[in-house]
């Protein structure tokens, strides 16, 4: 028998069956439940904002507390799963998660909530290493785990895109708590079917658990996105500027001690394959965009063309669809177009999506619509060729590890959306913003830095007063959205170009 009837018959025995499809549908619920809470507070923080009157800084951190956690958690947590079980993981992951979303449907303070959203932040940790890692060791043959990546990453990045979607549907029939409290029952579906599907799995040789990696992991991811996040928001302070010290000296340590190790925590020579950096990077900018986008979306349609909540979110929803579609459309893509070529041309349509936003003079909901549905098509074929890519190039029993890092480029992505692009937002409609000559000086510091608290408080001045001061605030958020979006094209563009020079032996 020739090498290649060997290697033939080999992948046949080796093809997913019902149980293996079986388990990735119950794989998919985590995973769409940890997307969808990173944007489904989108259209909630109005609602929030008059019932727990949070200070604006305890807003924002209501919105980025999940996602820093997140960050700051991952890479530990896969570490963690790959020694002692990525199922067992998954169900303890999954029980406090359900536990910390009930905390946070029935907050009655800010502070509640903000406590939280950091739990949710810990336990959606253990969840997303583990489903990534899982599918790796449940699918052997190349053809099915593609196409498994391909669901994982539909449900990923379309939760994130259903996430404004479902909010918003929500709020039109609920109280603001209703967004944490859908993760209740699909938490009670969760547990009992993966304890009968899942396999579980582990790496035959982890060694013993490093404690001090795993604190030292923590103490460079923490600081590096806080002090990411309050750049944002405050410039180079001596509180941002600490973080990124701690952070920095943590990193270098960590390292160091990854590098003279016995039994490290992270397998190094992970970062010596170019394919696996390049998607890890491809990954960052993708989700930086996505975030990015809805950051500005949300605003202009509700804030700028006057639509409901619901109605906001409806008009997201053809860009969910491709998002999904184009995800699938990629696996059978690949068999003809090298992956290299597709992964840039899908960076190439993020751009252009952005593109419609920046060159539309006036935006309306189509232009808005039409241009997420390009960027779907974009981000749908990226996400799940470059996680595909970063599997394969990995052994089955370091899966956990190398997931964690794509899931923390992941979510420093998510991040950076906010911090990078909402910095170019506000400063650039802050700084362009008329205020009324009535006004005391007074009255100007901290109730017009963003276009909602405009909009509100534009209603307390008389009618010319207020309309004036609306017609300002819609002209400089125009503004903003075109300087935004041209960032966004740099950013899309530079991750064609990454991807064009990493992914050549993809």
């Amino acid at each position: 028998m020739s090498t290649n009837q060997i290697t033939g018959a080999t992948m046949q025995t080796h093809r997913a069956g019902p149980r293996e499809w079986a388990a990735l549908a119950v794989l998919m619920l985590p995973v769409l439940m940890v997307s969808v809470d990173n944007t489904v507070l989108s259209f909630a923080l109005p609602a929030i904002s008059v019932d727990l009157r949070p200070s604006g800084t305890q807003l924002l951190w209501i919105v980025d507390l999940y996602a820093i956690m997140l960050a700051g958690l991952l890479i530990a947590m896969g570490s963690i799963g790959d020694r002692f079980g990525r199922r067992r993981l998954l169900l303890i992951g999954a029980v406090g998660f359900g536990g910390a979303s009930l905390l946070a449907a029935y907050s009655g303070s800010a502070e509640m909530l903000l406590t939280s959203r950091a739990l949710q932040g810990i336990f959606g940790a253990t969840l997303m290493p583990s489903t990534l890692s899982l599918i790796r060791n449940v699918f052997h043959d190349p053809r099915d785990r593609r196409l498994a990546i391909a669901t994982w990453a539909a449900m990923f990045s379309g939760g994130a895109a259903l996430g404004p979607v479902l909010g918003g549907w929500l709020l039109g029939h609920f109280a603001w708590g209703s967004v944490f409290l859908i993760n209740v029952p699909i938490i009670v579906v969760l547990v009992p079917l993966a304890l009968s599907l899942l396999p579980e799995s582990r790496d035959p040789a982890p060694g013993p658990l490093d404690l001090v990696a795993i604190g030292l992991s923590l103490g460079a991811m923490l600081p590096l996105v806080f002090a990411i996040k309050n750049v944002a928001e405050h410039g180079l302070s001596d509180l941002t500027l600490t973080a990124f010290a701690v952070g920095v000296v943590a990193a270098w340590t960590f390292v160091r001690r990854l590098r003279t190790s016995a039994s490290p925590m992270i397998d190094l020579s992970l970062f010596g394959n170019r394919v696996f950096n390049g998607a890890i990077i491809a990954n960052l900018l993708s989700l930086m965009g996505l975030t990015g986008f809805l950051f500005l979306g949300a605003q202009l349609l509700q804030l700028v063309l006057g639509l409901s909540a619901m109605d906001a979110a409806l008009v997201l929803l053809p860009g969910l669809v491709a998002t999904v579609a184009a995800g699938f459309v990629a696996v059978r893509l690949v068999h003809r177009v090298p992956v290299r070529v597709l992964v840039t041309a899908s960076f190439v349509a993020s751009a252009s999506g952005y593109a419609l936003t920046a060159l539309t003079e006036v935006p309306t909901v189509m232009s808005v619509a039409i241009a997420f549905t390009v960027m779907g098509v974009g981000i749908g074929m990226a996400e799940t060729l470059t996680n595909d890519v970063m599997l394969s190039s990995v052994p089955a029993s370091k899966a956990g590890a190398a997931s964690a890092i794509s899931e923390t480029a992941y979510e420093i992505g998510a991040v950076l959306g906010t911090a990078v692009l909402g910095t170019v937002l506000t400063s650039t409609y802050r700084s362009h913003l008329t205020y009324p000559a009535v006004l005391h000086w007074g009255e100007r510091d901290g109730a017009f830095e963003t276009l909602g608290s405009t909009v509100e408080l534009a209603g307390y001045y008389p009618n010319q007063v207020g309309d004036d001061l609306m017609e300002s605030a819609r002209a400089a958020f125009d503004l903003g959205v075109q300087y935004t979006s041209g960032a966004a094209i740099v950013i899309a563009l530079l991750a064609a170009l990454v991807s064009w020079r990493t992914l050549k032996h993809a």
